[in-house]
């Protein structure tokens, strides 16, 4: 298994764990309102599914040439980074807005979701050429 599967797959299990507990901490009575319910979505979404979708996509998809059977390393591990780097950024900032709004958490929010959008992308180019057929 290469190494970024490896990673994928982890990190996606603790994911799964982190989504199962914000499932049970929304269901608490806070005394701050937390609005969990977009967290544990991300987190099962986005961090287990996506996270092991991608990781085992990479591995198990038809080779890309016999040198790299699975394509360029670096976008590998651009994905696994960009769309890490958005979900903590995410994990940390919903919350905080949904008890305190401000400026600097929109932002972090937004850029997020363009390090989400970029761990598509970077997935896409990975894929589709070991998927187009000739």
């Amino acid at each position: 298994m290469p190494q970024p599967t490896r990673a994928f797959v982890k990190a996606s299990l603790i994911y799964l764990l982190f989504g199962l507990s914000a499932g049970i901490l929304q269901q608490i009575n806070w005394p701050l309102p937390l609005h969990l319910f977009p967290t544990y979505l991300h987190l099962l979404t986005f961090g287990w599914l996506s996270q092991l979708i991608f990781g085992v996509a990479l591995w198990m998809f038809p080779a890309y040439t016999r040198e790299q059977p699975r394509g360029p390393l670096w976008l590998g591990w651009s994905t696994f980074f960009a769309l890490n780097l958005g979900m903590l950024l995410r994990l940390l900032f919903e919350p905080l807005q949904s008890i305190r709004p401000t400026p600097l958490g929109e932002s972090m929010l937004i850029v997020s979701a363009v390090l989400q959008w970029i761990a598509g992308l970077t997935f896409f180019m990975s894929i589709w050429p070991r998927i187009k057929g000739h």
